[in-house]
């Protein structure tokens, strides 16, 4: 198990404390007035799903988590329950239920492939894409005079997730969405 320094826990790592895996969110390494430096960091539990804020200081080490990946394909969702399956054999399949997959759930398209972490043997959770790009299946009709009082209308998906996107955005249209901010970032097509 590799040993992090202080300043050596940055985003995108993952970490153990009290036996638990946790991804760093952000970091930041400051010094204040005369001390010695600290590492004010945002970790998220990887098991729970939880936020908290740590600060480590210049003597502390950390366990770096020997995280697992594999990439798996989605399948269908039923009474809360997310089917996957591996992408070379169809026939293996498993279950999790929407906690377990976290708010980005809304964005999974069917056949989609994402990625499954497993810290020692036991599945944690999964890594989406950053953007996905979904179909718009209901959009509000644009009322001439809109555009002077708001900046946006909500639109449904077709994953059935609603986004807040610009006013130009019309039923039929494929848009590009930041999963991890939810929110819209361009029109792709039609």
């Amino acid at each position: 198990m590799a040993m992090l320094e202080y300043n050596e826990v940055v985003e995108r790592k993952f970490i153990v404390m009290d036996g638990q895996p946790y991804e760093v969110l952000a970091s930041h390494v400051f010094r204040k007035q005369q001390r010695k430096p600290v590492n004010a960091t945002k970790l998220k539990n990887l098991i729970t799903g939880k936020v908290t804020e740590y600060s480590f200081h210049q003597s502390e080490k950390v366990v770096q988590a020997e995280i697992e990946s594999r990439e798996v394909k989605y399948l269908y969702n039923n009474r809360g329950e997310y089917w996957f399956c591996e992408v070379s054999d169809p026939s293996k399949r498993f279950s999790v239920t929407g906690e377990n997959i976290g708010p980005q759930a809304k964005y999974l398209k069917t056949n989609a492939v994402v990625t499954q972490l497993t810290f020692d043997e036991k599945p944690m959770g999964f890594k989406l894409p950053i953007t996905v790009d979904l179909k718009v299946t209901e959009a509000p009709p644009n009322v001439k005079g809109d555009s002077a009082t708001s900046g946006g209308k909500v639109v449904v998906l077709e994953t059935g997730a609603t986004i807040t996107a610009p006013l130009f955005v019309n039923v039929g249209d494929v848009i590009r969405i930041n999963t991890e901010t939810d929110e819209y970032r361009e029109r792709v097509g039609k």
